[in-house]
This record gives C-alpha cells, sequence and structure tokens, in this order.
C-alpha cells in the first residue's frame, strides 16, 4: 500500500509542477497582452487540471484513509468526511 501512495504522490507532484508551469505561462500570455480567447483557453487547461489532480487525490483518500476509518469502525468520521469531499466537489 505504501508503493501505491508513493507513486500517486510523484504522479501528483508531477502534475502539479505541469500546472505551475501553465500558471507562468497564463502571467506572460497576460502580460504580453495574447488575444483574450488564447488565455481563457489555457484557463480552462489549468481548471481541468487542478480537477484531474483532485480526483487522484480524493481516489486516494477513498482508497485508504476512508478503508482505514471504517476498518477501525469511525464509520462516523469516515461518513462525515465523505460528504464533506461530496459538497466540495460540487462547488
Amino acid at each position: 500500500m505504501e508503493h501505491s501512495h508513493n507513486k500517486n504522490k510523484q504522479q501528483i507532484v508531477r502534475r502539479l509542477k505541469i500546472i505551475e508551469g501553465q500558471i507562468r505561462g497564463l502571467q506572460e500570455m497576460v502580460e504580453e497582452g495574447t488575444y483574450c480567447i488564447d488565455v481563457i483557453t489555457q484557463t480552462s487547461a489549468v481548471k481541468q487540471g487542478l480537477s484531474n489532480v483532485e480526483d487522484l487525490l480524493l481516489e486516494n483518500h477513498l482508497g485508504s484513509c476512508i478503508l482505514d476509518q471504517l476498518k477501525l469502525g469511525q464509520t462516523d468520521k469516515a461518513r462525515g468526511e465523505i460528504l464533506k469531499v461530496y459538497k466540495l466537489k460540487r462547488k
């Protein structure tokens, strides 16, 4: 299980570094006066990238932390966290 967590961590960090580069690129586009639609296209790509990172984090949390809580009989805590994540994803 630890190997899986490290693999997910590496994948998440890699994706965040890509997003970081995209953000810097967006800043340069705005500074250079790039056509608005081109900037909006890039902001959309950044939002999708963040959504993908969020999905990975959620998958990892549900597959490890929540399962561990359930195994330990902490059903109320697990239910609360699932509902919290659900509400966050709906925003």
